[in-house]
């Protein structure tokens, strides 16, 4: 082979190796084009959206609410250690607390997985509608505001104008006009039975006593009250034990009825209820 043909040979060669250069440019400029395309088209990673962290308490409210659940705490320790006329005479001078104390006891009822009150409207719901309801101790009347029935809400203060302000002891209801007396969570002065007596009083014959109480206070291993021997007293008023209820872990439900005669006791002898006392933090 001569040196001419030699060098024809070598610049074909130099030719036929550049379209294959400019073919392989083009394919990874495309490549790079759709990967640029898919990566436009994929949804946002659910990793990189961030979450909304709460934001933490200053000191100042950090403060604040430790001094709320103090006055709480003090507020509660109270109206269980004293009488109802007491609890009545300690609103009435500083009407303020009763909303301190309800602020509180609602937070505490917050933490609870089930609350009384909501069972309670359900029995009413689950019965007629035209009964006729006392609620002993409404706090915000809550049970008024969830059921059809005409419903007497009576606590020590009102701030509401369906509320009747009274010691639950002397109510201004008539006698045996009321179909169902509710207690909850509400036995809390020394002289609770004197509010049973009361929901005897204005009660029908054959009417509804439903009470739902903390567990602790009627846990015999912890100082509290034998349920057993609270029940009896409670028949011996003049009722009926119709069921007992402690599948709940925080509260119990006692349902009476009263006896169609009125033949109750005098001198009854009445357990002691354990306070519901909440730990100073």
């Amino acid at each position: 082979m001569t040196q001419e043909a030699g060098g024809r040979n070598r610049k074909r060669k130099r030719r036929n190796n550049h379209p294959k250069t400019e073919t392989s440019s083009i394919k990874q400029t495309s490549t790079s084009t759709a990967a640029a395309n898919s990566t436009v088209k994929q949804p946002p990673s659910t990793c990189t959206v961030s979450k909304t962290t709460p934001k933490p308490l200053s000191f100042l409210e950090k403060m604040k609410a430790k001094l709320a659940g103090g006055h709480f705490r003090m507020i509660n320790e109270k109206l269980y250690t004293c009488s109802g006329d007491e609890a009545l005479n300690y609103f009435k001078d500083d009407p303020s607390l009763f909303n301190m104390y309800h602020t509180g006891y609602q937070e505490q009822m917050s933490r609870w997985p089930e609350q009384p009150v909501n069972i309670i409207i359900k029995w009413l719901k689950d019965h007629n509608s035209s009964l006729v309801v006392a609620d002993f101790g409404c706090g915000d009347a809550r049970l008024a505001k969830g059921v059809k029935n005409k419903v007497f809400s009576i606590d020590l203060v009102s701030k509401d104008p369906s509320v009747i302000a009274c010691d639950m002891a002397n109510t201004p209801l008539d006698s045996s006009t009321i179909d169902v007396a509710v207690f909850c969570l509400s036995l809390m002065g020394t002289n609770f039975p004197n509010y049973i007596q009361e929901a005897q009083r204005v009660l029908k014959p054959s009417g509804w006593l439903l009470i739902a109480e903390v567990k602790s206070r009627f846990d015999p291993n912890t100082g509290g009250a034998d349920p057993d021997r609270f029940c009896q007293a409670v028949c011996e008023l003049g009722f009926t034990s119709v069921s007992k209820d402690f599948s709940n872990k925080m509260f119990i439900l006692l349902y009476f009825k009263k006896k169609p005669k009125n033949n109750s006791r005098k001198g009854i002898d009445w357990p002691e209820l354990k306070p519901c006392l909440y730990k100073r933090r």
